[in-house]
């Protein structure tokens, strides 16, 4: 079983295509500026090379030229399916360069052969720290590039640069290399996965099996002849080589590592007919579904690591999810299925296409998500241009040209509809020409119209995927399923309804097929109320919303405030309104209740958007899982009821808090309190820093609290502040009662009283640090006032 290749069909959908014109138009050209770097890198190693070590090196670094071959790729998918003469000039004159920076025995590694590296990321000699020093995680990327360009140019100096080097790499890891480690094979698997994958594309293309013994020959070696014992990213677990892999049976480690592994796993075992990792896949593939993933089909909770915690903890707010881990999960369930010929891997695959893997990129096609939370308040980190690590905008750039292709699969005896979205290809069945056409409003419509037009009348099973989310839950696994029955689906064959039952996730539809033969597939689209195991602490006592596959948000820019205040005790799905959107998918409208501070509650409309689309306007808060009760609910501490003062300033804010902190009618619990907003001056360490607080009018000051925030690292308490009162053009510090004192207590309101009257319309705090490795910070500030008048 086949996927149909990309470039055999034309896609003219609502989410794929818009996406490819946007990467055609600014995602390329901008990923092509952001790798200027590693072409320059490349460049300069190739002068290196030319001069006989004579001219300038470029700077050390691991990974860079993955970034750039990933964007080549995602060119050269770009360019088989829409020829572009500009990019492909960029794409050639790029290809020298990486030409020329390839060693005469084809190894292609710039800080090795420039001798420019850092011995702790790199080692002293190539080869020697594979755990970390990503030499074959490059070229495996080097290789899927060079064969997506060699496919849609016909054009092969990157195929042979690609090839030349797999060639150095058979002999320097597998078979001794007088060059490379005293003549001894090196033996060992990198510590990032992917040559696996590079490898299986030379096999694909080139038909040589030579590429599939290396790639199973990788795998196999992998937790067997190097084990690492320290802690951390040093650990064995860590990229995933703590056993053999057809011994592995958890989801451990490095997340997108993980993925790319498992990936490779499946594909050899389906190239070569076998069952070797068989045992394996089934256990890792249920402890991801039934344990480890988020409902948006995120992996990798766990920051630091960036990989898989421990069962069941799967946080909303403070997770990681990066948006490789999301494209690596597709990679591994669409090999899965192609293994299997189960619906449940593409079920698991479409929903992290969907929902995590488009949030990864913004409606611009110049920003991105690294990491994918389920929850952020109004100061989250916003979408970047690019980053220092640009694994996810690169992956993005060549993951959507090759979606088109995941539309179809064929043996050539049968034809699986994999996907859903207007679209038109052909295939050949038993030598008969075949021509599918799919007419659908696929995901935000659950009708899907497909012409079948043969060249002459053919016998064959046409299969549908019928989808877990039209069934008892959105995603397969044991984590998450419907508050509700499913309505019935249903499909017509040239307008007569047909009894049909789904084996393995497709309805099979053996007939002899003419020309002007029409299916039609109803998949009932109502919003659903997604529950959660209760092993799940995060998601205890709230639910989410979907409509078919697609994972629902809310963000406080729709509904006036933070909105995490919002609680839904019943839910109707009868009763949620749709209304359509410039942008082509519905805004649905829930009726809720908000939780207030000093009130009782109300109800209040909840607008919700795709979880894809959150982030795209200004910041604000945004939340998937809601609570069904009120104790679960936050009030909205940023709303203007729940703010006190006028106004304040300060001399610096760390990007990521909020200088209304101080303002806000909130209690902390301690001065390490995270769960309420609050300000500091990080990263201005040693400096003295201001706060100035506007009062509504001129007040008479009674008392002024401090409640000061300590993280017991770069934020500490105070080592000494004072209240200041405005004279004329200036600032003086305000006298207190002769008992009072400027107290710096954690985990208290530290309170002065005035020793004179005092009557201001703002109010100056001066504060000094600790000293010179700290900064400062506050929770909340009280002040007893009263009208002057």
């Amino acid at each position: 079983m086949r996927f149909v290749s990309f470039d055999q069909v034309t896609m003219d959908d609502q989410i794929w295509q818009p996406r490819i014109r946007l990467l055609v138009n600014n995602t390329l050209p901008h990923a092509f500026k952001n790798t200027e770097v590693a072409q320059r890198r490349l460049r300069l190693c190739a002068e290196w090379l030319e001069s006989g070590g004579k001219t300038e090196k470029p700077e050390p670094h691991r990974f860079n030229t993955s970034d750039l071959y990933k964007v080549m790729e995602g060119a050269a998918l770009m360019i088989q399916s829409e020829p572009n003469d500009e990019i492909e000039a960029m794409m050639d004159r790029i290809i020298q360069v990486i030409t020329r920076a390839q060693s005469p025995d084809g190894y292609l590694y710039v800080p090795h052969i420039t001798g420019s590296i850092h011995k702790n990321e790199m080692g002293d000699r190539p080869y020697s720290f594979l755990i970390h020093s990503h030499e074959l995680y490059n070229v495996g990327h080097l290789y899927e590039a060079a064969v997506a360009y060699a496919q849609a140019t016909g054009k092969t100096e990157l195929l042979d640069v690609a090839e030349k080097n797999a060639a150095h790499v058979r002999r320097a890891i597998f078979e001794g290399d007088p060059n490379y480690n005293n003549g001894k094979p090196i033996m060992q698997a990198p510590g990032h996965q992917e040559i696996e994958i590079g490898l299986l594309k030379l096999y694909g293309y080139t038909g040589k099996d030579i590429y599939l013994r290396m790639a199973k020959r990788f795998l196999d070696i992998r937790g067997v002849t190097f084990v690492p014992d320290g802690d951390g990213v040093n650990s064995a677990a860590y990229a995933q080589q703590h056993l053999p892999v057809a011994r592995q049976t958890t989801a451990t480690g490095h997340a997108v590592r993980a993925t790319y592994q498992y990936a490779a796993m499946a594909e050899v075992d389906s190239l070569r007919g076998s069952d070797d990792y068989s045992e394996a896949l089934g256990h890792i593939w249920h402890d991801i579904v039934d344990r480890k993933m988020h409902i948006t089909g995120g992996l990798g909770a766990v920051h630091g690591i960036e990989g898989f915690g421990p069962d069941y903890v799967l946080p909303n707010k403070d997770t990681y999810l990066e948006t490789c881990a999301a494209v690596g999960n597709v990679f591994f369930n669409m090999r899965m299925y192609l293994k299997y010929r189960d619906a449940k891997y593409v079920d698991v695959a479409e929903v992290a296409l969907l929902n995590n893997c488009l949030a990864g990129m913004g409606e611009d096609g110049t920003t991105f998500f690294y990491p994918n939370p389920l929850e952020a308040d109004q100061r989250h980190q916003p979408r970047s241009g690019w980053f220092g690590t640009a694994c996810c905008p690169s992956n993005i750039a060549r993951l959507i040209p090759q979606v088109s292709g995941y539309m179809y699969a064929s043996d050539q005896q049968s034809v699986d509809c994999v996907l859903y979205g207007s679209n038109s290809t052909t295939v050949a069945i038993d030598g008969v020409s075949v021509k599918l056409r799919q007419t659908t409003d696929y995901p935000w419509s659950g009708t899907i119209n497909l012409d079948v037009k043969p060249t002459e009348s053919v016998t064959f099973p046409l299969r549908l995927r019928i989808p877990t989310w039209a069934g008892a839950q959105l995603v397969p696994g044991e984590l998450y399923s419907f508050a509700d029955p499913a309505p019935q689906w249903e499909v017509k064959i040239n307008g007569e309804s047909v009894q049909a039952e789904a084996i393995d996730g497709f309805v099979s539809l053996s007939r002899e097929w003419k020309a002007g033969d029409n299916v039609q597939l109803t998949l009932p689209m109502p919003v659903r109320k997604n529950l959660c195991v209760d092993k799940v602490e995060a998601n205890r006592g709230r639910f989410c919303f979907s409509r078919g596959p697609v994972v629902y948000c809310a963000e406080g820019i729709d509904n006036d405030g933070a909105v995490q205040r919002f609680f839904v005790p019943e839910f109707d799905s009868k009763q949620v309104k749709e209304e359509a959107t410039e942008k082509g998918w519905p805004e649905l409208i829930v009726a809720a209740k908000e939780r207030k501070l000093e009130s009782a509650s109300s109800d209040h409309p909840l607008r919700l958007l795709p979880y894809f689309a959150w982030s795209n306007r200004d910041r604000s808060s945004m939340q998937v899982w809601f609570p069904e009760n009120e104790t679960l609910a936050t009030p909205d501490l940023t709303s203007p009821d729940n703010l006190r003062f006028a106004a304040v300033k300060a001399s610096h804010t760390f990007a990521q808090d909020n200088v209304d902190a101080m303002r806000m009618k909130h209690t902390p619990k301690s001065s390490a309190d995270t769960s309420i907003p609050r300000w500091t001056s990080w990263p201005q360490t040693g400096k003295e820093q201001w706060v100035e607080i506007s009062l509504d009018e001129p007040m008479e000051i009674r008392s002024v609290g401090v409640y000061f925030y300590d993280d017991k690292g770069g934020v500490q308490v105070p080592m000494s502040w004072e209240v200041q009162v405005p004279k004329g053009q200036q600032w003086e510090t305000m006298r207190i009662y002769n008992t009072d004192q400027y107290s710096v207590l954690p985990d208290n309101y530290n309170t002065v009283h005035p020793a004179d009257k005092t009557v201001a319309d703002r109010l100056r705090l001066r504060l000094v640090p600790q000293h010179g490795q700290t900064s400062v910070g506050i929770l909340s500030v009280d002040i007893d006032a009263a009208s002057s008048k």
